[in-house]
């Protein structure tokens, strides 16, 4: 009888340990909501001061808020403002105008004839100069400023005015401004195929596409007019419920929107479409520079496999190709960029045919000169300044700094002829940097998700002038019981890739008792929604984590399109199931490491491409994933946006033998084929008017779970879009982790069999 006690006390015991109890005081406590008050005013927005070396930056501190002014030259910092008692007194006598002296804010006040021991404010009607060395605010006299209004010359005309484009229908007219005649010059045009802005009876100036250089009229139209639309209904209408209708092109679509590029010649009077026809379905983009001789566009391929860039002759309005790049399986379309130097007399392209992305130098016929950007393991992004005059760039970099996290922004300089490169911000962490107006200057601040941000400033031709300037004051937050996740570098399930990531622990954390775990996913491919630098409770997983269980964040391998082209590529053709597998590895790896992690109570939940993984995860790993929370997910990516499909699980491409038409096709795995395996607890949570990922996608997944006698939750976010994000929709994920994973409940999961 004795020995029954003890075991039905043990067993008490052990539901006792497994029915934690939620505690939502902290939960709340530890939101990024609750703890923004304990940094608030202490980020860092530096400002440059136009046509200097100098920048200014405010920042709260116990003692009040302060102004300081920084010479970027040496890094030497002084306080805008000498005794902020006296300045508000000052204030006051001046403008008859009260302001808190241990809080003060100024707005618009400047510095004048690079004079930097002085600043200029207009306030109340006032104009006042405050002397940083004395201390002494004054009144000057307020002189009003003429507004330089920017003179807007319609596009419609020509720069000479001689000509101007005229808008009827969704056709154009040109008219001869000395003569007064009106001629139509396109027949064509159509509803979604316009060379208009509106389908008007008259002929409006104000109703043209396009642009006028020299006497050429250059138009890049968007043709929409194949295809096909999709429908909402908004049932928060105001009177009634609404429908929401818009084109939306699908992966394998026979109607995609097509691009044409039409020319007029003023002086002939004649126009054309110009021939830029070369893969069919292509996507083409206009470059932003242009003159009175050329403008340039790139064109890709529908695969995304191949691009192009093309010159047009503004005179006359041939095209040449300059550069062709072909890239297996796809582009990275995420970081593929290039610049026109010099009005077109070189060019800068981004490549990955080394495996890596780097910057390549070509000339102005398309030539190779040489590669610019160097190292092994370096994934070059995107470019923050050109020097012509220097000879070299400033460009963001990935995975070139040994033991470093290389999703981590880091900035380099290198010479346009590829001979050298120089780091430009070190430290350990992720780097955002801003340069001065002459670009010999920048600010350099870098945070990671358990370091508070470091704000520097450096010497761009001596970059080892590196000079600290201020680091963010966390000890209000500490106080507060904020502390960092733990950053997480695990292997992937070839047991070979380094993944990275995040695990958010509870604060009261106690290594002796059992903790579910949660997975928050996102696969990616043209972003990984991991953050690298410092965040809050970054999508509530901390806030999760103080309820009783271990949240993760990892980034599978074909995540992120920062590690090089393999590891961007990893999940062509297999876009339903390429990151599961990691996921479950991971978090076998860290029960492992931490005992501390149950096994036997894994939830796992996302958002968009989140939801989509963590549905094919649930239904892959049925035995393995026991609670899952799926929103807004494209659990149908056969139905989802065309370029996203297409371009990361693959397209057949087949040319009809009798028309020579080109056909495509695309059949992506979906999670509807694997709803019969659902066994464990699943809510399933969308907006009712979400144009990204319209809710089609979840009624058709709850329509095959309903086919397959399968229990699961499904809530509708009335009159929500794609950004479901609210406390109503965080709390709906806590509350299903804390009743399903947390008090582990038992239910039938077939509906119908009642088993």
């Amino acid at each position: 009888m004795k020995r029954l006690a003890i075991a039905f006390l043990s067993g008490l015991f052990f539901i006792s340990a497994l029915a934690q109890d939620a505690n939502w005081t902290k939960a709340e406590r530890f939101s990024a909501d609750s703890l923004e008050q304990y940094i608030k005013g202490k980020s860092l927005y530096p400002d440059w001061i136009k046509d200097s070396h100098y920048f200014t930056y405010d920042v709260s501190r116990e003692s009040g808020h302060q102004y300081y002014l920084v010479n970027a030259k040496n890094g030497k910092k002084r306080n805008l403002i000498k005794d902020n008692e006296r300045f508000v007194l000052q204030y006051a006598r001046i403008t008859g105008d009260t302001l808190d002296a241990k809080n003060i804010r100024l707005y618009g006040f400047r510095f004048e004839n690079n004079d930097f021991n002085r600043f200029y404010l207009d306030k109340k009607g006032k104009s006042m100069v405050y002397n940083m060395n004395d201390g002494q605010l004054s009144e000057v006299p307020l002189i009003k400023k003429r507004i330089e209004r920017p003179d807007y010359k319609q596009s419609c005309h020509s720069a000479d005015s001689l000509y101007s484009m005229l808008g009827c229908g969704y056709d154009l007219f040109v008219r001869d401004n000395q003569s007064g005649r009106v001629k139509r010059i396109t027949f064509d045009g159509k509803e979604d195929a316009a060379y208009t802005y509106r389908n008007s009876k008259d002929t409006l100036s104000a109703n043209s596409r396009g642009f006028w250089l020299g006497h050429r009229y250059i138009y890049m139209m968007q043709d929409m007019s194949e295809v096909k639309e999709v429908s909402l209904i908004h049932s928060l209408g105001h009177s009634r419920p609404v429908t929401n209708t818009f084109k939306m092109p699908m992966p394998g679509d026979a109607g995609v929107r097509q691009y044409r590029l039409y020319w007029y010649d003023a002086d002939h009077g004649k126009g054309k479409l110009l021939p830029i026809e070369k893969y069919p379905d292509q996507v083409v983009a206009m470059d932003y520079f242009r003159s009175s001789t050329a403008l340039y566009i790139t064109r890709r391929s529908r695969k995304a496999d191949k691009v192009d860039l093309c010159r047009i002759n503004v005179e006359d309005g041939t095209v040449t190709e300059l550069i062709s790049e072909e890239c297996i399986p796809h582009i990275n379309l995420t970081l593929f960029n290039y610049k026109i130097l010099e009005q077109g007399k070189y060019f800068i392209w981004w490549s990955e045919r080394t495996g890596k992305g780097n910057y390549y130098l070509y000339n102005g016929n398309g030539e190779l000169l040489n590669r610019i950007t160097t190292g092994e393991n370096l994934v070059a992004g995107s470019i923050a300044s050109v020097d012509t005059l220097g000879k070299e760039i400033i460009f963001a970099g990935y995975g070139n700094e040994e033991n470093t996290n290389p999703y981590y922004t880091f900035f380099y300089k290198a010479r346009l002829d590829g001979k050298k490169q120089v780091l430009l911000t070190p430290g350990d962490g992720n780097h955002e940097l801003s340069l001065s107006e002459d670009k010999k200057y920048a600010i350099d601040k870098y945070s990671r998700m358990d370091l508070l941000p470091v704000t520097s400033v450096l010497s761009i031709e001596n970059p080892e002038k590196n000079y600290k300037v201020e680091q963010m004051d966390g000890s209000d937050l500490q106080q507060a019981g904020w502390q960092p996740p733990t950053l997480l570098k695990v292997k992937a399930a070839d047991g070979k890739t380094d993944l990275y990531g995040l695990m958010y622990l509870p604060s009261n954390l106690d290594e002796s008792r059992k903790y579910p775990i949660i997975s928050n996913v996102y696969p990616g491919p043209q972003d990984d929604q991991i953050p690298q630098s410092f965040a809050l409770d970054d999508n509530g997983n901390q806030s999760l984590a103080e309820l009783g269980f271990i949240v993760i964040n990892v980034a599978s391998r074909g995540s992120s399109p920062l590690r090089g082209h393999d590891f961007y590529c990893f999940g062509y053709g297999n876009l339903r199931d390429y990151p599961l597998a990691d996921d479950k590895y991971v978090i076998e790896q860290l029960a492992r490491k931490y005992p501390y992690i149950d096994l036997d109570r894994v939830g796992i939940y996302g958002h968009s491409g989140g939801a989509f993984q963590t549905v094919a995860a649930m239904l892959t790993y049925s035995d393995f994933y026991k609670v899952a929370v799926a929103a807004s997910g494209n659990h149908d990516n056969n139905i989802y946006i065309q370029w996203w499909g297409e371009t990361f699980h693959g397209l057949d491409e087949k040319a009809d033998p009798k028309t020579g038409k080109t056909a495509f096709s695309v059949n992506i795995p979906t999670n509807m084929e694997l709803a019969n395996n659902l066994k464990g607890k699943l809510m399933l949570i969308t907006g009712d008017v979400d144009k990204n990922v319209p809710p089609s996608s979840t009624y058709r997944l709850a329509d095959a779970l309903i086919k397959a006698n399968k229990r699961f939750d499904m809530f509708i976010l009335p009159g929500k879009d794609h950004g479901v994000v609210c406390p109503y929709y965080q709390n709906l994920i806590r509350y299903y982790f804390v009743e399903n994973l947390l008090h582990e409940s038992h239910r039938h999961i077939d509906i119908i069999n009642h088993k």
